[in-house]
């Protein structure tokens, strides 16, 4: 292990990340539990709906274990082994999981780069908040790529160079300072960062860009923003050229849908001459460039990617012609007791029913369905179901045209059916298999 890894690893031995009470559980964290779902990336791949159950995951610096939490609450049946260079965070992890009586579960004090000694391979990667602290990145992703089964995925993120240009000049402040040294407690370090920056005058450029009230009374995010030893910012090219490096292929972005350039136009139907005849041609590394370009927010370029040969194209849902083939499944998370109470209730009341309320994807917010769509999902919290199966219950339960009055044909049925699955699937609550 190098000098630089020992320094970032004696700063986590002193302070295991996240900082999360050991009672504390993601249960109700949907967002969370959104992004440490294995469904969501499997389909988006694959276009199939996998079974979690057996598949073995492994949470490549684990931190504290509130992560593996996450994954195991997210993927009912898997089994993960967590492994994290920080001896302990590694037993903070094992409490964790243990008090929350989680089993098919291990953990090891273990380095990346000597991964391959556990003798594993496994069906999925979380190396969630690593990739850029280590020395080298890209040998990082080589190591977990040796140990990731040849149709696994890999989730990882670095931080983006652009979103995060400000805090980088802050940690230069504090290491300036003397905050980031080993002869400094964390806590007085933090306090002392605490006191800088409401010392400072709100027009100060640094202050105006990073500092909250509400940023202040979070010692997590002081320590994680301020004084993060070996913190490092990337570009969308630079990872890339790090996949393309580690022999691993992009997938997709985890949360695509807030990567896409088009919406950062008044009128995308009516680009300059230049990008209206450019941007149907650019690659998509060239589109998430161009966003973070235009658009820098997001703080982490948080990623899919598997083997090269993976990724197979597949016609947009929008294209398909073969419904009569087409299995319909709701989304996972939105599959509960909970939810299909909320939405008998709005039924009852002929209200709206909010599906991002109860399934908050990345990027989608406030969509409502009337009550008489939002029945059609009603045969899907008991199992997935066949195009023609949803058409005869949308038949059923609205068997006259609400216009002319006339019995609602089989082809109105499907239309309707059709129309609203395509919405749904596109915005992530609901997946589509093409069977046979």
């Amino acid at each position: 292990m190098t000098d630089v890894s020992d320094a970032v690893r004696q700063q986590f031995d002193r302070s295991p990340f996240p900082r999360r009470p050991l009672d504390r559980s993601p249960q109700d964290d949907l967002p969370l539990l959104y992004r440490h779902t294995l469904v969501t990336p499997f389909y988006k791949r694959d276009g199939q709906v996998i079974d979690t159950k057996n598949l073995t995951v492994l949470d490549a610096g684990c931190g504290s274990g509130y992560k593996a939490l996450a994954l195991a609450l997210a993927n009912p049946g898997i089994s993960i082994v967590g492994v994290d260079f920080s001896e302990s965070s590694i037993e903070l992890a094992k409490h964790r999981l243990k008090h929350h009586q989680i089993e098919n579960v291990e953990f090891h004090a273990l380095s990346l780069e000597n991964i391959d000694s556990l003798g594993l391979e496994f069906d999925y990667i979380n190396c969630d908040e690593v990739l850029y602290l280590l020395p080298d990145p890209v040998a990082g992703l080589r190591s977990l790529a040796s140990v990731l089964k040849p149709h696994g995925i890999l989730r990882g993120n670095l931080h983006s160079a652009f979103q995060r240009f400000d805090y980088f000049r802050a940690q230069q402040l504090f290491n300036m300072m003397g905050l980031m040294g080993d002869d400094v407690p964390d806590e007085m370090a933090i306090e002392l960062v605490r006191e800088t920056m409401n010392a400072l005058k709100d027009f100060a450029k640094l202050k105006a860009s990073t500092w909250t009230p509400k940023l202040s009374q979070d010692q997590e995010r002081i320590f994680a923003n301020y004084l993060l030893r070996e913190d490092k910012g990337f570009t969308v090219p630079q990872l890339f050229e790090m996949l393309h490096a580690a022999e691993l292929e992009f997938i997709s972005m985890v949360n695509w849908r807030q990567w896409n350039p088009l919406d950062l136009f008044a009128n995308p139907d009516d680009l300059p001459a230049f990008l209206g005849m450019s941007l149907p041609e650019t690659s998509i590394a060239e589109r998430l460039h161009l966003y973070e370009l235009i658009h820098p927010i997001h703080r982490l370029l948080d990623f899919w990617c598997g083997r090269p040969g993976t990724v197979q194209p597949r016609p947009a849902v929008e294209d398909w012609t073969n419904w009569e083939a087409v299995r319909v499944s709701l989304h996972p998370l939105l599959k509960t007791p909970s939810t299909r109470t909320a939405l008998e209730s709005c039924l009852r009341q002929h209200r709206g029913f909010s599906l991002s309320e109860y399934l908050p994807v990345p990027g989608v917010t406030n969509i409502f369905i009337d009550s008489v769509t939002a029945t059609t999902l009603l045969p899907l919290f008991d199992a997935p179901k066949s195009m023609s199966e949803l058409v005869a219950f949308w038949q059923k339960t609205r068997p006259l045209n609400p216009i002319t009055l006339e019995a609602t044909t089989q082809t109105e049925a499907f239309d309707a059916v059709r129309d609203l699955l395509v919405t749904l699937e596109d915005l992530g609550f609901v997946m589509l298999e093409m069977r046979g």
